[in-house]
Protein backbone atom coordinates (compact mmCIF):
# COMPACT_ATOMS: atom_id res chain seq x y z
CA UNK A 1 0.00 0.00 0.00
CA UNK A 2 0.85 3.64 -0.70
CA UNK A 3 1.82 5.76 2.35
CA UNK A 4 -0.61 7.56 3.94
CA UNK A 5 -0.39 11.05 6.39
CA UNK A 6 -1.95 10.59 9.56
CA UNK A 7 -3.33 7.32 9.01
CA UNK A 8 -3.75 5.42 12.28
CA UNK A 9 -0.46 3.46 12.00
CA UNK A 10 0.96 2.01 14.93
CA UNK A 11 4.87 2.72 13.82
CA UNK A 12 3.96 6.21 15.50
CA UNK A 13 4.36 4.46 18.54
CA UNK A 14 5.13 1.06 20.05
CA UNK A 15 3.21 -2.16 18.75
CA UNK A 16 0.37 -2.46 20.62
CA UNK A 17 -1.49 -6.01 21.37
CA UNK A 18 -4.81 -7.12 18.70
CA UNK A 19 -8.03 -7.26 20.34
CA UNK A 20 -9.85 -10.12 21.51
CA UNK A 21 -12.08 -11.60 18.98
CA UNK A 22 -15.95 -11.82 19.45
CA UNK A 23 -15.99 -14.84 21.63
CA UNK A 24 -14.02 -13.23 24.12
CA UNK A 25 -16.41 -10.59 24.59
CA UNK A 26 -16.76 -8.84 27.93
CA UNK A 27 -20.26 -9.43 29.16
CA UNK A 28 -19.79 -5.85 30.89
CA UNK A 29 -22.77 -4.18 29.75
CA UNK A 30 -21.76 -1.01 27.38
CA UNK A 31 -23.78 2.31 28.24
CA UNK A 32 -24.63 4.67 25.75
CA UNK A 33 -23.84 8.84 25.77
CA UNK A 34 -24.28 11.36 22.60
CA UNK A 35 -21.73 13.86 21.91
CA UNK A 36 -20.72 15.49 18.83
CA UNK A 37 -18.60 14.13 16.19
CA UNK A 38 -16.46 17.04 15.04
CA UNK A 39 -0.79 -6.02 12.59
CA UNK A 40 14.04 -24.50 11.84
CA UNK A 41 16.05 -24.41 9.50
CA UNK A 42 19.79 -25.54 9.33
CA UNK A 43 20.56 -22.24 7.57
CA UNK A 44 20.05 -18.95 8.29
CA UNK A 45 15.96 -18.54 7.71
CA UNK A 46 16.39 -16.18 4.87
CA UNK A 47 13.05 -15.96 4.19
CA UNK A 48 11.75 -14.80 7.57
CA UNK A 49 14.48 -12.00 7.77
CA UNK A 50 13.70 -10.50 4.59
CA UNK A 51 9.60 -10.55 5.87
CA UNK A 52 10.54 -9.00 8.76
CA UNK A 53 12.98 -6.55 6.83
CA UNK A 54 10.12 -5.68 4.28
CA UNK A 55 7.59 -5.05 7.18
CA UNK A 56 9.72 -2.52 8.90
CA UNK A 57 10.54 -1.06 5.51
CA UNK A 58 7.18 -0.84 4.56
CA UNK A 59 6.56 0.82 8.06
CA UNK A 60 9.01 3.24 7.76
CA UNK A 61 7.57 4.27 4.27
CA UNK A 62 4.59 4.85 6.30
CA UNK A 63 5.79 7.25 8.59
CA UNK A 64 7.33 9.24 5.62
CA UNK A 65 4.38 9.47 4.23
CA UNK A 66 2.44 10.56 7.77
CA UNK A 67 5.12 13.36 7.70
CA UNK A 68 4.77 14.50 3.93
CA UNK A 69 0.77 14.73 4.45
CA UNK A 70 0.43 17.07 7.23
CA UNK A 71 -0.22 19.86 5.18
CA UNK A 72 -2.79 18.45 2.88
CA UNK A 73 -4.47 17.26 5.77
CA UNK A 74 -4.76 20.84 7.52
CA UNK A 75 -5.61 22.60 4.18
CA UNK A 76 -8.34 20.11 3.22
CA UNK A 77 -11.29 19.60 4.40
CA UNK A 78 -13.03 16.17 3.50
CA UNK A 79 -14.94 15.93 0.49
CA UNK A 80 -16.95 12.61 1.14
CA UNK A 81 -18.44 10.74 3.70
CA UNK A 82 -19.29 11.54 6.73
CA UNK A 83 -18.92 15.54 6.56
CA UNK A 84 -22.43 16.49 6.62
CA UNK A 85 -23.29 14.37 9.38
CA UNK A 86 -22.45 16.13 13.06
CA UNK A 87 -24.76 13.99 15.67
CA UNK A 88 -23.86 10.75 16.61
CA UNK A 89 -25.11 8.37 19.50
CA UNK A 90 -21.91 6.64 21.01
CA UNK A 91 -21.90 3.43 23.03
CA UNK A 92 -19.49 3.16 25.46
CA UNK A 93 -17.61 -0.52 25.86
CA UNK A 94 -15.53 -1.29 29.10
CA UNK A 95 -12.61 -0.39 27.17
CA UNK A 96 -12.88 3.20 26.48
CA UNK A 97 -13.66 3.24 23.22
CA UNK A 98 -16.69 4.38 21.90
CA UNK A 99 -18.55 3.67 18.47
CA UNK A 100 -21.54 4.35 16.60
CA UNK A 101 -22.62 2.99 13.57
CA UNK A 102 -24.04 5.68 10.80
CA UNK A 103 -24.62 2.37 8.47
CA UNK A 104 -24.21 -0.93 8.89
CA UNK A 105 -22.89 -3.10 6.20
CA UNK A 106 -24.23 -5.74 4.71
CA UNK A 107 -20.78 -7.91 3.37
CA UNK A 108 -18.49 -10.22 4.96
CA UNK A 109 -16.85 -9.25 8.59
CA UNK A 110 -13.31 -8.66 8.32
CA UNK A 111 -11.08 -11.61 10.00
CA UNK A 112 -7.84 -11.02 11.92
CA UNK A 113 -4.53 -10.65 9.75
CA UNK A 114 -6.91 -9.96 6.59
CA UNK A 115 -5.91 -6.87 3.96
CA UNK A 116 -8.65 -4.99 4.01
CA UNK A 117 -9.32 -1.45 2.59
CA UNK A 118 -11.20 1.63 4.25
CA UNK A 119 -11.59 5.16 4.38
CA UNK A 120 -11.72 7.15 6.64
CA UNK A 121 -11.22 11.16 8.22
CA UNK A 122 -9.59 11.60 11.38
CA UNK A 123 -10.43 14.23 14.09
CA UNK A 124 -8.96 15.86 17.51
CA UNK A 125 -11.62 16.40 20.09
CA UNK A 126 -12.26 19.78 19.06
CA UNK A 127 -13.59 18.52 15.64
CA UNK A 128 -10.07 19.42 13.82
CA UNK A 129 -9.31 17.23 10.95
CA UNK A 130 -5.88 16.03 11.18
CA UNK A 131 -5.76 13.49 8.08
CA UNK A 132 -8.55 12.58 5.46
CA UNK A 133 -7.71 9.32 2.90
CA UNK A 134 -11.07 10.86 0.91
CA UNK A 135 -8.88 14.30 0.56
CA UNK A 136 -5.97 11.47 -0.99
CA UNK A 137 -8.85 9.90 -3.26
CA UNK A 138 -7.36 6.33 -1.97
CA UNK A 139 -8.51 4.28 0.62
CA UNK A 140 -6.27 3.02 3.84
CA UNK A 141 -5.22 -0.79 2.77
CA UNK A 142 -3.45 -2.45 5.84
CA UNK A 143 -3.65 -6.19 8.04
CA UNK A 144 -6.29 -5.90 10.80
CA UNK A 145 -5.84 -7.05 14.07
CA UNK A 146 -2.35 -7.78 13.81
CA UNK A 147 -0.54 -4.47 15.26
CA UNK A 148 -0.40 -2.61 11.80
CA UNK A 149 -2.86 0.35 13.06
CA UNK A 150 -3.53 1.52 16.08
CA UNK A 151 -5.41 -0.79 18.49
CA UNK A 152 -8.49 1.61 18.49
CA UNK A 153 -8.47 1.01 15.28
CA UNK A 154 -8.49 -2.97 15.29
CA UNK A 155 -11.11 -3.19 18.02
CA UNK A 156 -13.33 -0.80 16.15
CA UNK A 157 -13.38 -2.72 13.22
CA UNK A 158 -12.66 -6.53 14.20
CA UNK A 159 -15.47 -6.07 17.34
CA UNK A 160 -14.76 -7.11 20.90
CA UNK A 161 -15.03 -6.22 24.69
CA UNK A 162 -18.48 -5.33 23.61
CA UNK A 163 -18.44 -3.95 20.60
CA UNK A 164 -19.49 -5.59 17.45
CA UNK A 165 -17.58 -6.44 14.35
CA UNK A 166 -17.88 -4.02 11.12
CA UNK A 167 -19.19 -5.26 7.80
CA UNK A 168 -17.94 -4.81 4.66
CA UNK A 169 -19.82 -1.76 3.23
CA UNK A 170 -20.26 -0.12 7.13
CA UNK A 171 -19.67 3.10 8.63
CA UNK A 172 -18.57 4.00 11.79
CA UNK A 173 -17.63 6.95 13.91
CA UNK A 174 -15.11 5.68 16.68
CA UNK A 175 -13.93 7.89 19.64
CA UNK A 176 -11.04 6.56 21.44
CA UNK A 177 -9.17 7.27 24.50
CA UNK A 178 -5.29 8.31 24.52
CA UNK A 179 -4.36 4.27 25.66
CA UNK A 180 -6.09 3.23 22.38
CA UNK A 181 -4.48 5.60 19.86
CA UNK A 182 -1.43 7.58 20.04
CA UNK A 183 -0.89 7.40 24.02
CA UNK A 184 1.66 10.08 26.00
CA UNK A 185 4.08 10.16 22.91
CA UNK A 186 1.04 11.79 20.55
CA UNK A 187 2.12 12.11 16.87
CA UNK A 188 3.41 14.43 14.38
CA UNK A 189 5.94 16.07 17.07
CA UNK A 190 8.91 18.59 16.00
CA UNK A 191 10.08 20.96 18.08
CA UNK A 192 8.30 20.79 21.26
CA UNK A 193 4.73 20.80 19.08
CA UNK A 194 2.69 17.96 18.00
CA UNK A 195 -0.47 17.63 15.82
CA UNK A 196 -1.49 14.85 17.30
CA UNK A 197 -0.90 15.73 21.41
CA UNK A 198 -0.10 13.58 23.83
CA UNK A 199 -3.00 11.84 25.62
CA UNK A 200 -5.17 13.20 23.09
CA UNK A 201 -8.89 11.62 22.34
CA UNK A 202 -9.44 11.12 18.76
CA UNK A 203 -12.34 10.75 16.69
CA UNK A 204 -12.35 8.82 13.63
CA UNK A 205 -15.25 8.37 10.58
CA UNK A 206 -14.43 4.48 9.07
CA UNK A 207 -16.06 3.49 6.17
CA UNK A 208 -14.80 -0.43 5.73
CA UNK A 209 -14.62 -1.43 1.96
CA UNK A 210 -14.20 -4.73 2.11
CA UNK A 211 -11.28 -7.37 1.47
CA UNK A 212 -7.95 -5.64 -0.30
Amino acid sequence: MSASAFAPWSCCLKKLGTPRRRRDLDTTEPTTVTISTHRRHDRPPRPLQQKESSRLSRRLVIELGFCLGLVDAFIQQPREGFAAESQCELTLAPSGLAYCDRVVGTGPEATKGQLIKAHYVGKLENGKVFDSSYNRGKPLTFRVGVGEVIKGWDQGILGGDGIPPMFAGGKRTLKLPPELGYGMRGAGCKGGSCIIPPDSILLFDVEFIGKA
